[in-house]
């Protein structure tokens, strides 16, 4: 299939750097690139799963759930909103 395709100059110089050393033609090294290219794009490696380390956060002496505005008042202040 024949298109037209714009590359930046870096990548340009790239691909014809590698079709010197490696005695190819550039489309042949062109097309090469964007194979390996596009299938490391389209399958990514999966993600590693998530995973964190549960604690127990409960209340500290003194507290209690039953009070919860003085936890407010001790854990955000007096003058919070």
């Amino acid at each position: 299939m024949r298109t037209t395709l714009t590359l930046d100059p870096d990548v340009a110089a790239k691909a014809r750097q590698g079709a010197a050393r490696l005695r190819k033609p550039f489309k042949e090294v062109v097309n090469s690139a964007l194979r390996i290219g596009l299938d490391a794009v389209l399958q990514p490696a999966p993600a590693k799963p998530y995973r964190t380390v549960p604690r127990p956060l409960g209340l500290r002496d003194g507290f209690s759930y039953d009070n919860i505005a003085e936890l407010l008042v001790h854990g955000e202040g007096e003058d919070h909103p």
